[in-house]
């Protein structure tokens, strides 16, 4: 995966630092770099106390032009739910890291192309669920074996039976935590995306409905569905826990 150069904020555990961090995994220069972007820019950068105050569609209007500024603070945003999405969506943080830095950089790259008839948090997820989405089935391609929830080193079958639960309460929820996660990384793309965006992003069905192209009543059949399949994947977790 491409990386972002110095120039954007980025978390990616000291790898990726702000205006003034080192330089990354990406050329500072050249056709592919975010810098080469800037200098085609028609306008000065913003101040930083300009971009803090302003809202995602004006930061925009300045990153088309090449405000690395403006850009910066789109990052600083929207990181959060980028990651968290993409993490979900692939079922391990370093490689949701990976897709993360990659929907940025394709981000600022078509920033020139960037209508705002979409919210920006849609248009960013939208990127990072599509390139989340062709990394999977590149897997799937290659004969990959299915990918295990953050934390978890079992394959997925072996965090379901009961039986062998642990007995202490803070690794009972733990192993809850992580049959959840291969519960969702196991239902189908759509259902899986609106999952991952509704439980853990919290967005409106509006947004969801935008960003799998589809209409809202479609979304909430589609997540009606995908909690009846996750209740009857988890039964033995749910019985427990009402018996408890």
């Amino acid at each position: 995966m491409g990386r972002l150069p110095a120039g954007a904020t980025f978390f990616r555990s000291g790898c990726w630092t702000g205006m003034d961090g080192v330089a990354l995994e990406m050329p500072v220069s050249g056709p592919d770099s975010l810098q080469d972007f800037a200098v085609r820019g028609a306008v000065a950068p913003a101040r930083v106390g300009d971009v803090e105050d302003s809202p995602d569609d004006e930061l925009m209007a300045l990153a088309r032009d090449g405000d690395l500024h403006a850009f910066e603070e789109i990052v600083r945003r929207h990181q959060g739910a980028v990651i968290g999405m993409a993490t979900r969506m692939l079922g391990c943080v370093s490689d949701g890291e990976d897709i993360a830095q990659a929907a940025f950089v394709r981000a600022w790259k078509s920033a020139p192309r960037y209508r705002p008839e979409a919210k920006v948090s849609t248009w960013l997820l939208t990127i990072t669920r599509n390139l989340a989405l062709n990394e999977i089935r590149r897997r799937k391609s290659a004969g990959h074996l299915p990918l295990d929830p953050p934390g978890n080193d079992q394959p997925h079958h072996q965090i379901s039976d009961p039986a062998q639960r642990p007995a202490d309460a803070e690794a009972a929820a733990n192993e809850l935590a992580d049959a959840v996660e291969a519960a969702i990384a196991a239902l189908p793309e759509n259902a899986r995306t609106a999952v991952v965006l509704r439980r853990y992003e919290n967005l409106p069905y509006e947004e969801i409905a935008a960003i799998l192209k589809t209409t809202v009543p479609a979304v909430k059949s589609l997540l009606f569905r995908a909690r009846a399949e996750l209740r009857a994947s988890l039964a033995a977790f749910l019985g427990d826990a009402e018996n408890s």
